[in-house]
């Protein structure tokens, strides 16, 4: 970095990535903020310019860059900091340190407290936030799914379904037709097995006991009257391996989701149809039996249908950093099982790694239907099916706030993207408030979106 590199860099002031420091005399915060950098999408501190901004420079000496390397021995992991000196005028310099952050050797710490950076402010990062990344870094280094299955043999696995995946792997040209219908092969080859042992996601795939070992192996299903969990119309849980739960949460789904008939051409019969598209429901089914957390023993899946939505929970937060509006656009696909997730492609269960929350949206949109909610709830992800009920705008038009009203006035004389609707809006409140109003407009069935995550555009139902 020379010196014009760096007047540029500073006159945008400190923000979420930069910070500047007016003399080594505050190296106990820089190293805070380093770790805060490391924790998060990286940034540079710049020593020797004031806050305001103002290029001061400060006198390094032999004594100063002691100080300064043991400030960084105090960062665990170590060596993802770099420091340069920049010289400046009257003897003095700058030292910039820029941070190479990885997202596998989080959480970073300095002097054994993790921190974090929002906007310009460094703060220690909450607990709930450092667990999460200790989870993700042991599903890097060490995960359940490749940990031993202490006390199980091949004989407590379900041979049936491990010949029926494999047959249909090679179907799909997925396995090779030399694996043949040997177990054991089959079993090696799908990497189910270590140093000739089974792993904990040979059990969750093809597992035929599972209590009390496994209870985490089991999916609640409940069809509810009305529009909350006050009276049940059906419920049940069940324990199996990943294949049959799958099978069975279908088989519940078509049993008790309302139907819509049509009349086709030259077919004497009508045609009834779930209002909710299968393909799109099993590949969300697929996605939690794949991502879900199995560590903790009373986790599972539920699946919970209402008079109005469909909802299907799945234990365990999204991993990496990954947002619920991030699955609506092209992403990384990191999986947090990536050996059950494996078997799954193979199986040809899953088309595409990384597209299967974009297919789920396509699949609804192509039937009409709104796009499915994603969110993060009590540490679990929830992927929301909404009905629309076409019957009742004109209702839902009455109870509609002021601002909402403002939307409609809007969308009604031209298409508009999320910021033109929030330029429009008088004293407009945070993001979350107006996208709650759009999804409230959407479920109402009075406007749609065409498009994904920022790019979208809004308009009304004609």
């Amino acid at each position: 970095m020379d010196l014009s590199n760096l007047e540029q860099l500073v006159s945008f002031g400190e923000s979420e990535t930069i910070e500047f420091k007016k003399s080594t005399s505050h190296l106990f915060s820089v190293g805070e903020t380093l770790c805060a950098f490391l924790n998060g999408n990286g940034g540079q501190v710049f020593i020797g310019v004031g806050a305001d901004g103002k290029l001061i420079g400060q006198h390094i000496t032999d004594s100063t860059l002691r100080e300064v390397a043991t400030m960084l021995t105090k960062i665990d992991p170590p060596n993802m900091v770099e420091m340069e000196v920049l010289k400046f005028k009257d003897e003095k310099s700058f030292l910039i340190f820029t941070t190479h952050p990885s997202k596998i050797y989080r959480p970073f710490t300095f002097e054994g407290r993790s921190y974090q950076r929002i906007g310009s402010t460094t703060s220690i990062m909450p607990h709930q936030t450092y667990q999460k990344h200790l989870l993700d870094k042991m599903h890097s280094n060490k995960r359940w799914e490749s940990e031993i299955a202490l006390g199980y043999q091949i004989t407590d696995l379900d041979p049936e379904e491990i010949l029926r995946t494999s047959r249909l792997g090679v179907q799909a040209a997925r396995i090779p037709e030399s694996v043949g219908d040997n177990i054991t092969n089959i079993l090696d080859r799908l990497e189910l097995r270590k140093n000739g042992q089974l792993i904990n996601a040979a059990v969750v795939l093809f597992g035929t006991k599972f209590l009390p070992d496994y209870p985490q192996c089991q999916i609640r299903l409940a069809r509810f009257r009305g529009i909350d969990k006050s009276e049940f119309l059906d419920q049940n849980q069940l324990h199996g391996n990943a294949f049959y739960l799958l099978q069975e949460a279908m088989l519940f789904l078509r049993r008790h989701l309302p139907v819509a008939g049509k009349i086709l051409p030259d077919v004497l019969e009508r045609k009834d149809d779930p209002l909710f598209p299968l393909e799109a429901l099993r590949e969300t089914l697929v996605n939690a039996l794949c991502h879900r957390t199995y560590m903790r023993s009373g986790g599972g899946i539920s699946v919970a249908i209402f008079d109005n939505r469909l909802e299907i929970w799945s234990d365990g937060e999204l991993p990496f950093d990954l947002e619920p509006e991030d699955l609506k656009q092209d992403h990384q696909s990191l999986p947090r099982n990536p050996v059950i997730t494996n078997v799954f492609y193979r199986r040809g269960l899953i088309e595409q790694w990384g597209r299967g929350t974009q297919k789920i949206i396509e699949l609804c949109l192509k039937a009409g239907l709104p796009e499915p909610e994603f969110l993060e709830q009590a540490g679990s992800v929830v992927v929301k099916f909404i009905l629309i009920d076409h019957a009742t705008p004109s209702k839902a038009a009455h109870e509609l706030s002021h601002r909402q009203k403002q939307i409609l006035d809007l969308l009604s004389t031209k298409d508009s993207s999320f910021s033109e609707i929030k330029l429009n809006i008088s004293n407009p409140p945070a993001d979350r408030t107006i996208r709650d109003d759009l999804q409230q407009l959407k479920r109402s069935g009075l406007i749609l979106s065409k498009g994904r995550g920022k790019n979208s555009i809004w308009y009304i139902v004609k």
